[in-house]
């Protein structure tokens, strides 16, 4: 893995979910960073994670208040910067269709601020975090994300002599993130019902910590354009409420606008430019000055078939009702019981 020891890193969306988790992580494993600044617009959040990540006890850290829709204020954090890793993004989908111009504002527009920022700054790696609804996208959040996606693989084709890399990272369902539903759930089973969308309704499921192994993994291994796809568990929404609440009524509320009855991570014309890795797919950007053949012999990957697909209602690997009570206690309460729910 990429030794982040010396090096400036820049998380957008800091304060969030995947940016605490980073910025824990990174902490922990490469005492010697440099420069770790956390780039957001929420002056509360900032000062509740300055508590525990303070700048006397780690002398690394930075926080920046910032808006990523803001291109000179973005550039002005970014001096010095090595790494960007790009987390900021407004994500909830009712609320992307309710106000579409506000989610084009910060996932589209701030993209395209953190590219260019980078390339007039001198990063030399950039880390975007992307969704699974980014493929094959039926709402305005995942066509934001999808555009997002094609900014940062596009990037590499315009940085000149520069020496930077852009790729993106697309995982499913992070449990325990902000918004989630195991989280909702956990507050709404004492009600005795949990609102189910959809009987037949799977998701992916990965851990945040997971979320940033994939990040490193990306930052060490990308040649530039590539999307990385990790191999991760399904499970059915059902399954998650008879683990957080066995005795609780499922009341079938219906799908929100804009929601998939399943999700993709790697859509069938993806896989003409997919390769298969131990732990991820990599799917290879079509205008990159290598093939795919040449990434997968250089790490020991495979071609995947024509027509391949990787849906979170076709997967293989799925998690029971037994281990997503585990999920729940190593990554979001460890009190949880589901006796008495």
């Amino acid at each position: 893995m990429l030794d982040l020891n010396g090096k400036s890193i820049l998380v957008t969306g800091g304060t969030g979910s995947f940016g605490k988790k980073f910025i824990s992580l990174a902490l922990q494993r490469y005492p010697n960073i440099r420069r770790l600044v956390v780039y957001s617009r929420d002056e509360l959040k900032q000062f509740e994670m300055s508590q525990k990540f303070s700048t006397h006890q780690y002398p690394a850290m930075r926080y920046f208040i910032g808006d990523v829709r803001d291109g000179e204020r973005f550039k002005r954090a970014c001096e010095g910067v090595d790494i960007i890793v790009h987390a900021a993004a407004l994500k909830q989908v009712p609320a992307a269709e309710y106000n579409p111009m506000e989610c084009i504002k910060t996932n589209v527009m701030g993209a395209e601020n953190v590219i260019n920022a980078a390339l007039d700054m001198g990063v030399k790696h950039v880390v975007a975090l992307s969704t699974d609804k980014a493929a094959a996208p039926i709402n305005l959040y995942g066509a934001t994300k999808l555009c997002s996606d094609k900014l940062f693989i596009a990037a590499n084709n315009m940085k000149g002599s520069r020496d930077v890399r852009f790729s993106v990272v697309r995982y499913g369902n992070v449990i325990g993130s902000r918004g989630s539903v195991i989280p909702f759930f956990l507050n709404k089973r004492k009600e005795g019902t949990l609102p189910i969308t959809h009987p037949d309704m799977t998701r992916f499921n990965i851990s945040l910590t997971e979320g940033v192994d994939l990040v490193m993994f990306a930052l060490t291994h990308a040649w530039g354009g590539e999307l990385f796809v990790p191999k991760i568990p399904s499970y059915r929404i059902t399954d998650v409420a008879t683990a957080i609440a066995p005795n609780a009524k499922q009341v079938v509320v219906g799908i929100r606008p804009g929601e998939k009855l399943h999700e993709d991570l790697i859509t069938e014309t993806d896989s003409l430019n997919t390769v298969e890795l131990d732990n991820c797919y990599v799917i290879c950007p079509p205008t990159a000055t290598w093939t795919r053949e040449e990434y997968a012999a250089k790490n020991n990957g495979a071609l995947v078939p024509f027509g391949f697909t990787y849906n979170s209602g076709r997967n293989t690997e799925w998690l029971t009702i037994e281990q997503l009570r585990e999920q729940i206690v190593t990554h979001i309460d460890p009190s949880f019981t589901h006796e008495n729910f």
